[in-house]
């Protein structure tokens, strides 16, 4: 079973890739970094490599063994288009989500551009399915800004983008084509301020391009003290959730064992690197035979 999450804004994790590295003043004080890098040398522990990128291939199926429809925050420990996760691997896992539309899956990514090409050519289908949702993280003008321009710019059915840790006041921007927004300040040791006036100008403009608004929270080093109400109240705003009926379990096993197929037939030119620790031949046929 994944991990139950605590975000806000999601049920589940799932983590197929697990690491990532800074690109941009967003990830100065990474919850993800922080929490891996706690466990490096710890023998067996998943993140015995702390924070260094690591396909985990035996994690791709996951999913598809849940026994009830989840919302999924996928790769809350890494980004599905860092440039060391090879094309053939985020098919894989995008295969995964394609096969189980009785889910939601929440994509967020840094990594803008990739993610546009990738939509616009290798995925284009997958892009269109509604229970997918394809984010971007925006922290401020310089950096956030431009990546909204891609997610537009990609053929998603829905797209979002999570603002947060918002780190400055990012002004007027269009919304044109954004389905959802999230908005939050940074939390724990170190939190850079969030200003309330940023984030009423973020709502004004949600509400005039008639954009559901998810306030996650205020942050600080101890966000609890400074809750997630703005104006009194809270904004727990979600597009529209389009999931397929939730199968029988003997139809869930069937589409996993075809899926298993699939995803070999996808990787067996790919060779996963010696860091990763791991043969994807050997652990997709570890999965095949789990799902018997």
């Amino acid at each position: 079973m994944a991990q139950m999450s605590k975000i806000e804004w999601t049920d589940a994790t799932w983590n197929p890739v697990r690491g990532c590295n800074k690109i941009s003043p967003g990830c100065k004080h990474c919850y993800a970094e922080t929490f891996a890098e706690r466990f490096r040398g710890v023998k067996g522990h998943p993140y015995e490599q702390g924070f260094d990128l690591r396909l985990v291939p035996e994690k791709i199926l996951e999913p598809l063994r849940w026994p009830r429809p989840k919302m999924v925050f996928v790769n809350s420990m890494s980004d599905l288009f860092h440039d060391d996760v090879p094309d053939l691997y985020i098919a894989a896992v995008t295969k995964v989500m394609t096969e189980s539309p009785w889910h939601i899956y929440q994509v967020l990514t840094k990594r803008s551009g990739r993610m546009r090409e990738t939509l616009q050519v290798k995925l284009r289908t997958e892009a269109g399915k509604a229970h997918i949702w394809w984010g971007v993280s925006v922290e401020d003008r310089k950096y956030g800004l431009p990546r909204i321009e891609d997610l537009r710019n990609a053929p998603a059915a829905v797209r979002f983008l999570s603002i947060e840790p918002l780190l400055e006041d990012i002004g007027e921007f269009s919304l044109e084509g954004i389905d959802w927004v999230i908005v939050g300040g940074e939390s724990g040791p170190g939190a850079r301020p969030i200003r309330e006036e940023w984030v009423q100008s973020i709502l004004r403009q949600c509400r005039q391009a008639n954009v559901p608004f998810f306030f996650k929270q205020w942050g600080g080093i101890r966000k609890k003290e400074h809750g997630r109400q703005l104006n009194g109240r809270t904004f727990d705003g979600f597009p529209s959730i389009q999931r397929s009926e939730f199968p029988a379990r003997s139809k869930r096993i069937e589409i996993a064992q075809a899926v298993t197929a699939d995803i070999a037939a996808l990787l067996n030119t790919l060779t996963i690197q010696p860091a990763n620790r791991y043969t994807h031949s050997n652990e997709i046929a570890k999965n095949k035979s789990s799902e018997k």
